[in-house]
């Protein structure tokens, strides 16, 4: 059985999968049909997790409507082909949710992606049965950080927010967590350092899945 938590919910890039492969190649055909100049790995990578208007803005310090929704068309564009066999999931994210799952404990996804794109690389994995609810972009009106995304879930599963652990790897993560009263863990497993997380809320500091599964889960 669960103890403090009985509801585990995850972002999804860089805490339960790595999509880099497929983020650049996306970002970088988008900026190319834009005319503007390609953008190396770690400044893409630096940017995972952000809306893609935003990741925009932080890659070119471009900002229109106009330009958002064309780099937003264009990027689901390639991703509808390359995202899902690109994506690789973390060595430890299979056997973390199956344990949850069978100790009991309700499992979801809060994520600034596409809900259908992560159904994809879940049936890709054969683990949709390992997450019980989605919430993607399209899911609702206002993106990480705001608390919309991660309220949704916890009423969907219909559980008092103190049993409901956030799980994630950014300062996006966190700031969602807070901003829903809801406590938060961090992964180190993205691109935001074990210091930056110390400034904002956080009930663990974890360099894996593993680790936060051996802190909240009773040992069998």
């Amino acid at each position: 059985m669960c103890l403090k938590y009985n509801t585990f919910i995850f972002d999804f890039d860089y805490t339960l999968a790595d999509s880099t492969v497929g983020i650049v190649e996306c970002v970088n055909y988008a900026l190319a049909a834009m005319g503007l100049e390609p953008k190396d790995r770690e400044c893409i990578r630096k940017t995972i997790g952000m809306t893609l208007g935003n990741m925009l803005f932080s890659l070119t310090g471009v900002s229109d409507e106009h330009s958002s929704k064309r780099f937003f068309n264009l990027f689901l564009e390639k991703a509808d082909e390359v995202m899902t066999d690109s994506t690789i999931l973390f060595p430890d994210t299979v056997s973390v949710l199956s344990k949850l799952k069978q100790s009991g404990c309700k499992t979801g996804i809060v994520t600034t992606k596409v809900r259908y794109r992560v159904e994809e690389i879940l049936a890709k994995f054969d683990i949709v049965s390992l997450i019980d609810y989605v919430v993607g972009l399209e899911d609702v009106t206002a993106p990480k950080p705001s608390p919309e995304g991660l309220l949704k879930a916890a009423s969907h599963f219909g559980v008092d927010k103190a049993s409901v652990l956030f799980i994630g790897d950014s300062l996006i993560d966190a700031n969602t967590a807070n901003n829903s009263a809801i406590d938060f863990a961090a992964v180190l497993s993205g691109t935001t350092t074990e210091q930056d997380f110390k400034n904002l809320p956080h009930v663990l500091i974890a360099k894996n899945l593993t680790e936060i599964l051996e802190t909240f889960l009773e040992s069998s």
